[in-house]
């Protein structure tokens, strides 16, 4: 824990600069604020191979869309290309939580098996129901090419010590729960997915209400970084295995 106290600043200062560049990415962004064109067409491409690789690809893609740091002017060497593939989840299924636990686990894999790099930053794929609302204060059409909300510049004050607060109940959870402080596994199951929930909901919270530089919202970003995202998810994929397998059981030769 004292390796925690020690490099948690150094994480949440790894996340996009909290003072604001003094200009847009231009490896990204032509001298009138318009996407590079190589950019945008590797970037359709992706998104296009990504659906195509899903076995929907029948499904009508609305939108393909940049946001996150790197469409804005509080970008860093660390930041991701945020690229959201907007669909109707309805135009596959009824269920759309179902649809949306399938685009998770397929996106997630293909984050994990892919490294893509477009001028020294990775490609992160979301796709995202055309019903969920995106907040954020740069995002950009790649599919029609044009900004939907224009970033501008400002700085953001950032409350460290209550963000350091919230990141060690989280980590302390997880630590918990990977400690197999719960017996049972379906249990211990249950618990994890209420705990991912949990982060989830916090986050939706923080953007809704405070944006990107929410205490919610850079919590999410530090337990991205410092691994422990990976760790609960990896968790949860653990614990089910290990729950749905059986041991054979064998009989001593007399």
């Amino acid at each position: 824990m004292k390796v925690f106290f020690k490099n948690w600043r150094s994480h949440i200062d790894s996340v996009p600069s909290f003072t604001a560049k003094f200009d847009l990415n231009r490896e990204f962004w032509g001298r009138d604020d318009e996407l590079d064109s190589e950019v945008r067409r590797k970037l359709i491409a992706i998104a296009e191979d990504f659906m195509e690789s899903s076995e929907v690809s029948d499904v009508s893609i609305k939108d393909i869309t940049f946001t996150g740091s790197l469409a804005n002017y509080n970008y860093s060497k660390h930041s991701d290309i945020d690229l959201h593939i907007i669909i109707s989840f309805d135009d596959i299924d009824e269920n759309t939580d179902l649809v949306k636990d399938f685009f998770d686990n397929k996106r997630m894999l293909w984050n994990l098996t892919h490294k893509i790099i477009i001028n020294g930053h990775e490609v992160e794929i979301y796709v995202q129901d055309s019903t969920e609302v995106h907040i954020s204060s740069g995002l950009y059409s790649v599919l029609n090419d044009k900004w939907i909300v224009k970033p501008e510049r400002e700085d953001a004050e950032v409350d460290y010590e209550n963000i350091k607060k919230k990141v060690y109940s989280f980590t302390e959870e997880i630590d918990r729960l990977e400690r197999n402080d719960v017996s049972d596994l379906e249990e211990k199951l249950k618990r994890i997915n209420k705990l991912k929930e949990r982060i989830r909901k916090f986050r939706r919270s923080g953007l809704d209400k405070g944006g990107e530089y929410s205490i919610e919202n850079l919590t999410f970003k530090v337990l991205r970084m410092n691994g422990y995202l990976k760790k609960l998810s990896d968790l949860k994929k653990n614990t089910y295995d290990e729950m749905m397998s059986l041991e054979e059981e064998y009989e001593t030769p007399s």
